[in-house]
């Protein structure tokens, strides 16, 4: 549990059992950067010749710690050993000269202890912004994090990079090949803060398949688009958002960016991660997906499932359990994608609510209330102009979400 919250209505019942990856250690540690009690630091040592790819938050005020990733990725010796470093409670963004000071002070410790290139080591950081990174306290845990280093300390890793989520996120898919096994595992957190380039979320996954790094780069691009850049909590994109996927090529199987299975997995991987992080949004109480069809392009029906996905009018009459259809016209209206008012077909479920520019005539206030007490909610809008599809994910928007945030720094 994180920060004190109890845990989300929506969570999964526990976390789930990951296999180890071949060429992969964990370890995690207390190094007190905000959080007293709690481990708040983890450590993955990465074998040789892994390879590394990653997605980051277009935000312009990007943190320290994504700006050094972004330069190093895909630009170092695969020859060598890895390392990935993160740390919670602080997001060293908007720090100054004193942000990338730390980083290289931690990205240093880390490759003097591991023996490894200091371009070969990677850092996040997650938590409050504008306030200096206390880097020593990192440093000086290196000699214990080493010392722990461990096969099966996955689940460690996940608890130690949370924030203001309820519970750690895993999920692992197995693919099989003619020759041979190939693990996906992955960890993530986030919250809050939580809209597409990316997200407030830090997300870690590792396989032990063999991929180039171009491979790999354009494989995880390509499934961020229909993963974690369509999910929302709150419309606001963080300054610290940052994927990182790790191959080590531990089970000697081969594998392209065209790979079928490889692609099924990463993807069921992804798109299980970015649930969770919807379903533990900050004073979240029901999952919601928007499904958008008939639109003109597939960006137009994201930009409409987007709109409908962020309205805080949309969201909060959901939290209270009311089917104000009219509020999803509303957001339909204003999105700036194409739209005509007369073709409209809006459903809750498999309730017709809406159709021809008008309320259904078969529809009835009490079937759509009766459908928003569920704890998952289902908006389909057809607008048939066309043949673009899209599908995103949000939460509703409650009280809670207030409360959280209201006292974040205290």
């Amino acid at each position: 549990m994180a920060v004190g919250e109890t845990r989300s209505p929506l969570a999964p019942k526990a976390f789930p059992k990951l296999p180890a990856i071949g060429g992969v250690r964990f370890a995690s540690s207390a190094a007190e950067v905000k959080y007293k009690g709690r481990d708040d630091v983890m450590l993955a040592e990465l074998a040789e010749g892994t390879v590394l790819a990653g997605v980051f938050t277009r935000s312009s005020t990007r943190a320290a710690p994504v700006l050094d990733c972004q330069n190093k990725i895909g630009k170092a010796s695969h020859q060598s050993g890895a390392a990935i470093l993160v740390n919670s409670g602080n997001a060293n963004a908007f720090t100054g000269q004193s942000g990338a000071t730390a980083v290289q002070a931690i990205t240093s410790a880390v490759a003097a202890e591991l023996s490894i290139p200091e371009d070969r080591v990677f850092s996040s950081s997650t938590g409050v912004i504008g306030e200096p990174l206390p880097y020593a306290r990192i440093t000086a845990q290196m000699p214990t994090l080493v010392a722990k280093l461990h096969t099966d300390k996955i689940a460690d890793a996940a608890q130690a990079i949370m924030t203001t989520d309820t519970f750690p996120k895993g999920a692992h898919y197995k693919v099989q090949t003619p020759e041979g096994t190939v693990n996906i595992t992955g960890i993530a957190k986030g919250s809050g803060m939580i809209a597409p380039d990316m997200a407030t979320m830090l997300v870690y996954l590792f396989t032990d398949a063999k991929i180039t790094q171009p491979d790999l780069q354009a494989l995880v691009s390509e499934l961020n688009e229909t993963t974690f850049n369509a999910i929302t909590v709150d419309s606001d994109t963080s300054t610290s958002d940052t994927l990182l996927i790790a191959a080590t090529g531990a089970s000697g199987v081969e594998v392209t960016a065209n790979h079928g299975g490889f692609r099924k997995g990463l993807h069921k991987v992804m798109l299980d991660l970015a649930h969770q992080v919807v379903r533990d949004g900050e004073g979240a109480s029901k999952f919601v997906e928007v499904c958008v069809t008939g639109a003109q392009s597939d960006q137009d029906a994201k930009t409409h499932a987007m709109a409908i996905a962020n309205s805080p009018l949309v969201k909060t009459a959901i939290a209270g359990e009311d089917p104000n259809w009219g509020r999803i016209v509303m957001a339909i209206g204003k999105s700036g994608a194409a739209a005509e008012r007369d073709l409209l077909t809006i459903k809750f479920g498999d309730i017709t609510v809406a159709e021809n520019g008008w309320v259904s005539p078969d529809y009835s206030e009490e079937q759509g209330a009766g459908y928003m007490l569920n704890q998952e909610v289902v908006i389909a809008v057809d607008l048939a102009l066309g043949q673009g599809q899209a599908t995103v994910w949000t939460c509703d928007l409650t009280h809670g979400y207030i409360t959280i945030n209201a006292d974040y720094r205290s």
